[in-house]
């Protein structure tokens, strides 16, 4: 059966009759480019409405993804927050225990929690809809890496220490400097009467009476760094030996009569360096001791343990701390 081919009329009012429309290249092509148009239109509408309602496999495994990476990042967080708790611990360890032990300052938590330091140094992780996460995490990261190093160094430093024990304790002004049958403590650490000046001033030793010419021991080992007669920058102190035990700590001796050292010697703990005199500013033969720790002086009566009994170390203790006055 042949095809019937489909003809356009058009009605015409003067003739009052339909007439045939007879359609040309142009407009077909117009139709044609018209439908196309409309189809393209119609297509990236629903393009468009399909893109924001409806998910694409490939997003939909995009989405999966980076739920998981959240998951991931949460999970790495929280084990970051258990790997802290473990430092934290070390750390007070360190500053409270180990530190402590041989006498050294802990590391000032500030310097340990504080981030690694730069300007917009996260901006590459910007912008993302993560970003808050992803830069929190990071940052909690560098603070964890930077602790980690002090920690790491800090331990090192200790296990130098612990090799270097047998010289530090040996080097600790450990014992008194005279013996403790031959002298009486008469004026501890702290604010006390001159006895020449006639005013209170800080005493920053503590004062041993003892008939001139006894012994005096150097109370650790260590080097002789002053060894003289009114040496300018200790006036006052008449004959004066200091002697630097290393690791921060020095002793100074002061009001001697006689000088057994010279300046650069080498000195062993309990080895004789001068005698009890009443030089400098001195009321009374005595002597003027002084521990000197990281630039501090600080009371001497904490250091008297290597040769008294806890009951010696008491009466010590007690006289030192009697508001008296003081004989230099």
């Amino acid at each position: 059966m042949s095809k019937l081919k489909k003809h356009v009329y058009r009605y015409n009012p003067h003739t009052l009759s339909y007439e045939k429309v007879k359609v040309g290249l142009k407009d077909k092509l117009k139709h044609i480019s018209f439908g196309a148009a409309f189809g393209f239109l119609l297509g990236v509408v629903v393009l468009i409405v399909g893109m924001h309602v409806f998910e694409s496999p490939r997003e939909r495994k995009m989405q999966r993804e980076i739920q998981q990476y959240k998951r991931q990042i949460g999970y790495l967080n929280k084990r970051m927050n258990q790997a802290s708790e473990v430092l934290a611990d070390l750390e007070q360890r360190d500053g409270a225990v180990y530190r402590t032990i041989f006498d050294v300052a802990p590391i000032h938590d500030s310097v340990r929690r504080s981030g690694l330091k730069g300007v917009d140094r996260h901006k590459e992780l910007g912008g993302y809809e993560c970003s808050d996460l992803l830069e929190r995490t990071t940052s909690k990261m560098d603070t964890l890496t930077k602790r980690l190093y002090y920690q790491s160094k800090s331990l090192d430093d200790v296990y130098s220490m612990a090799r270097s024990k047998h010289e530090r304790l040996a080097s600790l002004p450990a014992i008194m400097p005279i013996a403790k049958n031959r002298c009486k403590v008469v004026s501890g650490f702290g604010y006390r009467y001159h006895p020449i000046l006639h005013y209170r001033r800080m005493h920053t030793g503590i004062d041993l009476a003892a008939r001139s010419g006894t012994p005096i021991y150097a109370t650790g080992d260590g080097v002789v760094k002053v060894a003289g007669k009114n040496v300018a920058e200790f006036s006052g102190y008449g004959v004066v030996c200091v002697v630097d035990h290393g690791y921060g700590m020095q002793t100074l001796y002061a009001h001697m009569s006689s000088l057994k050292v010279k300046n650069g010697q080498h000195v062993k703990r309990g080895e004789m360096i001068g005698t009890v005199g009443s030089t400098g500013l001195s009321q009374g033969a005595h002597l003027h001791y002084e521990v000197i720790q990281g630039g501090k002086k600080v009371n001497p009566v904490y250091y008297f343990f290597n040769d008294l009994s806890p009951e010696e170390y008491e009466e010590v203790i007690e006289a030192a701390n009697q508001e008296n006055q003081c004989l230099s």
